[in-house]
């Protein structure tokens, strides 16, 4: 096997090679103190406030995709192989502003100024897929970015007016594609890369097959995808996580096999990257998938990393169990296959041995039935669940045939409403049988108090969420009803 001991990616279309590295070094921190490119800022360090986007490009099955991540949590050994492009390179003809700072400041959608680069790197990200967004892609696009000053709704008008200052195809970004394409294609050579500094050791495998070899032979290696959870161990616990493996640019992670009872996702698939086949087979989660942290976020984690990290208050879980989603767990040559809520065995513990990981995700195709997820938090947009939820209900006759009802933000784990299952099942389709349901939920929970919700809050609201789910499903107006009675 061929190792490489150096990690090579262009930046701002010059080569960089890089072989004295640790595994915790960000790419926010290489460009301001290394490179000095400190028109990408620092504001929150956890992925949260978009001041420090940039476009990473990476080539996929359709070509150069650039997407905007958040700098300040992603690890610099995971861009072996990639373009990265900050604000410094975006500049037009002659320096002169590009047609995305030129609408920003037309419309005065920069005040102090602090967010305004991460706002035009997004805002360009999305420009350059789509020279006419729509008001709700635009806002879908800077959900990952705070705005302190402004406010919205002048960075809103600056969007829809971009291409009244210019093209996408005539930016140098856009007439470079083939040349950087070609240079990324030089710089794949199949080798393992390992680079290390001061005893920290990043190590990126060649395909699946060696991350499983890796991982078997690194005890208590980290596994890094997204580094959307792992970033912040690093920048706000200041934890170590050498060796890291890191397994974002494995293609061969991600793929998507469709059979007529099954969608089987690799697990290293992120969730924009993943979005096209959840629109297609699985519709009632587009708008659960929309609020699933920020653009950027979605651009880099991964569900297999969402699964595996065993939080109480994960997104997907909840969904995918209630759907009957399974993982296959990998170790070497061995693998093993369990229901996802079997996976979660108590507060972040889960059913997964030292060497093994999650290769791949299998959820049920639905035809038939009634499908719903919610999800509650603090903040619409860009924030950590409360309390989120997936109804699965099948209905025969006009008798309720099967219920699965999974609640995340109730319990130490992910957990099925064992009881207000049972409650449904043989029931009458009709609101009596939610409202028993939902009676039904202080035998399946007792969640806590912490900072997001009160135990009582959390109760309220996931009985409530059963009265939702029927007047949805009924063709009732939830808004209507809340009106009506006050």
């Amino acid at each position: 096997m061929q190792i490489r001991n150096e990690i090579r990616f262009i930046l701002n279309g010059q080569d960089i090679v890089l072989a004295n590295l640790s595994a915790d070094e960000t790419l926010l921190d290489y460009l301001r103190l290394d490179q000095r490119l400190i028109g990408t800022k620092e504001g929150c360090a956890e992925g949260d406030c978009g001041a420090c986007t940039v476009l990473v490009g990476r080539l996929k099955k359709d070509g150069l995709t650039y997407e905007a991540v958040n700098a300040c949590i992603l690890f610099l050994a995971s861009l072996d192989g990639s373009s990265i492009v900050t604000i410094e390179y975006l500049q037009g003809v002659d320096g002169r502003l590009n047609p995305v700072q030129t609408a920003m400041v037309a419309h005065h959608g920069s005040q102090c100024g602090f967010c305004t680069p991460g706002f035009v790197m997004s805002l360009y990200a999305l420009w350059m897929e789509n020279a006419s967004p729509t008001v709700q892609q635009i806002e879908t696009a800077i959900q990952g970015n705070l705005c302190r000053c402004t406010g919205y709704t002048p960075i809103i008008r600056a969007a829809l007016a971009m291409s009244d200052y210019g093209t996408p195809s005539a930016e140098h970004l856009a007439k470079e594609r083939d040349s950087v394409s070609a240079r990324l294609k030089n710089l794949r050579d199949q080798s393992r890369v390992v680079v290390q500094k001061n005893g920290s050791r990043a190590i990126l495998p060649i395909n699946v097959d060696d991350l499983a070899s890796v991982l078997v032979q690194e005890f208590g290696a980290t596994i890094v995808a997204g580094g959307t959870d792992v970033g912040l161990w690093v920048t706000k616990f200041l934890r170590h996580i050498s060796p890291a493996v890191f397994v974002g640019h494995l293609e061969d992670f991600k793929q998507v096999a469709i059979t007529p009872e099954l969608v089987s996702l690799g697990a290293g698939i992120t969730y924009t990257e993943v979005q096209e086949v959840i629109s297609k087979y699985y519709p009632h989660l587009l708008e659960f998938w929309d609020r699933i942290a920020g653009w950027q976020v979605r651009n880099m984690g991964t569900l297999g990393g969402n699964i595996a990290n065993g939080s109480p208050i994960g997104d997907l879980p909840p969904v995918l169990i209630a759907l009957g989603a399974k993982v296959t767990l990998r170790k070497g040559e061995l693998r093993r296959e369990l229901r996802l809520e079997d996976y979660f065995i108590s507060y972040r513990k889960q059913d997964r041995g030292e060497g093994e990981f999650i290769e791949s995700i299998s959820i049920p195709r639905i035809s038939d039935g009634y499908h719903a997820a919610y999800k509650i938090s603090k903040r619409r947009d860009e924030d950590i669940s409360s309390v989120a939820v997936g109804f699965n209900i099948q209905v025969t006759d006009g008798l309720i045939a099967s219920a699965n009802v999974a609640f995340g933000g109730m319990a130490a784990t992910p957990k099925r409403a064992a009881a207000a299952e049972a409650t449904l099942i043989g029931q009458s389709w009709g609101e009596a049988a939610f409202e028993a349901a939902a009676r039904q939920l202080p035998a399946d929970f007792a969640p806590l108090t912490d900072v997001r919700a009160t135990s009582d809050y959390r109760m309220k609201v996931a009985q409530n969420l059963f009265r939702r789910f029927w007047l949805e499903k009924s063709g009732l107006d939830v808004r209507l009803i809340r009106l009506q009675r006050g």
